[in-house]
């Protein structure tokens, strides 16, 4: 996956994914471990008993081939599997360990997540399996744990212990981990909404199949504008993701510039890393020369092209509104006047429309219905500006939590249509 050259040091590394997930609450102080095993064969890993908040380069310790170890700690105690896996799988060359809440749920189930509940998480997760039980930092826990990435496996729920993911690179190896912890999220929320739906292996390789073929053009320097609205996308993406409403792996967003020009999120870049010269500019079906544009490009093109009023989009994948995506249950926002009167009654998409090239996908919201449900892909938000559709992106997420909490306590009452009526005449909003 990752053939770039590899220019920061794996103290660095480990320490900035370390913070990024002790960040996302994806583990504890105490619990998880990363490592990499850099091309002389020296194994880099997090140290044991050390506070996974407070990481530094300097904390991280390099186990030698012989076996010899530098560095002011010890390694962590689960040095022994992460040693099988790199042994069974030379092609690993990072490992990410942890305990994140949902895939230590499938775990202490002694279930797998089905990752075909998203064409990217199937698609990132890579092959899925299962490790038996065994005491941590036992030889037999990483025998258990190698066994299973010999048999090709990538994403290993441990049974009653969390979750071991290998990559190319930690980068790869944080992307499946996180996809992994989202499948598994998403599938918890929406058992609690209704029956889940995956897609078929037809639905997954129509994902994979899709290209975007654009043609290029040398841009102009940059106005004003352009740069404004390059940093106002940045700034939310990154506000996106550190709010668990994003994902590194998945998602598009963009802004209009004027008529048929608009900038766009790349295509297989993290999210949240994400600088304004990474966004791809694109003007009359024409792309920034030696970038890709987000796969979905043609999606955002059609939208802006039969609405006028949008100026601002966002495909994403928060977790609760996304439950609802990937069951036939209706996501009912009369709930509370502000999610009425920012979101209106939330559509739904079937599944494989954002990826036909027909303009189809711009008929999914209007302005009187702004954002829309795509089957196991996420939501759909627009909006008249970067904050207004992600304003949105929020109310809509946490309407979709709010319901979802709700069934725990009771049945769900929503605002009778006399208080619908009223809210639209109070605020001006249209039918149609």
């Amino acid at each position: 996956m990752n053939n770039a050259r590899q220019l920061i040091h794996p103290r660095d590394e480990i320490m900035q994914t370390m913070d990024r997930i002790y960040r996302y609450r994806m583990t504890t102080t105490s619990g998880g471990n990363l490592s990499v095993r850099d091309d002389a064969g020296d194994i880099w890993i997090s140290p044991a008993r050390v506070d996974k908040g407070n990481l530094t380069r300097n904390d991280i310790v390099c186990v030698k081939p012989d076996g010899s170890v530098e560095g002011l700690h010890p390694p962590s105690s689960e040095f022994p599997f992460h040693k099988a896996i790199y042994d069974a799988r030379p092609d690993i060359r990072a490992i990410v360990h942890a305990h994140p809440v949902a895939l230590v749920a499938f775990s202490i189930c002694r279930q797998v997540p089905d990752t075909k509940l998203f064409h990217q998480a199937h698609s990132v997760c890579g092959k899925t399996g299962f490790a038996p039980y065994a005491l941590p930092g036992s030889k037999q826990l990483g025998t258990n744990i190698a066994e299973s990435f010999a048999a090709g496996c990538d994403s290993v729920i441990l049974e009653n212990h969390g979750v071991v993911v290998g990559g190319d690179s930690l980068s790869h190896a944080f992307q499946r981990f996180e996809a992994f912890e989202f499948a598994a999220k998403t599938i918890v929320k929406a058992k609690q909404v209704g029956d889940v739906r995956y897609l078929t292996d037809a639905q997954l390789q129509q994902a994979h199949n899709r290209s975007v073929a654009l043609e290029t053009f040398e841009p102009p320097a940059a106005t004003s504008e352009e740069m404004e609205l390059r940093r106002q996308l940045c700034a939310f993406i990154r506000r996106g993701c550190r709010q668990r409403l994003l994902i590194s792996t998945e998602g598009s967003f963009s802004a209009r510039l004027s008529g048929d020009s608009f900038v766009i999120s790349p295509t297989q870049q993290d999210r949240e890393t994400l600088d304004v010269s990474d966004l791809v500019l694109v003007n009359g079906g024409r792309r920034e020369v030696g970038k890709k544009a987000s796969r979905a490009v043609f999606a955002h093109q059609a939208i802006y092209q039969k609405h006028p009023h949008v100026q601002a989009i966002a495909f994403a994948h928060p977790v609760n509104a996304t439950a609802f995506s990937v069951t036939t249950t209706r996501l009912d926002v009369r709930t509370i006047p502000e999610s009425y009167v920012f979101l209106r009654d939330v559509g739904r998409v079937p599944y494989g429309v954002q990826y036909l090239n027909d303009g189809s996908m711009a008929s999914a919201v209007s302005a009187a219905s702004p954002a829309a449900l795509l089957e196991n892909d996420g939501v759909l938000i627009t909006g008249s500006s970067v904050l207004d559709t992600f304003d949105r992106l929020e109310v809509l997420e946490s309407t979709a939590e709010a319901v979802i909490n709700a069934g725990a306590i009771g049945t769900v009452a929503t605002m009778p249509d006399s208080a619908i009526d009223e809210l639209c005449e109070a605020f001006g909003l249209k039918f149609s």
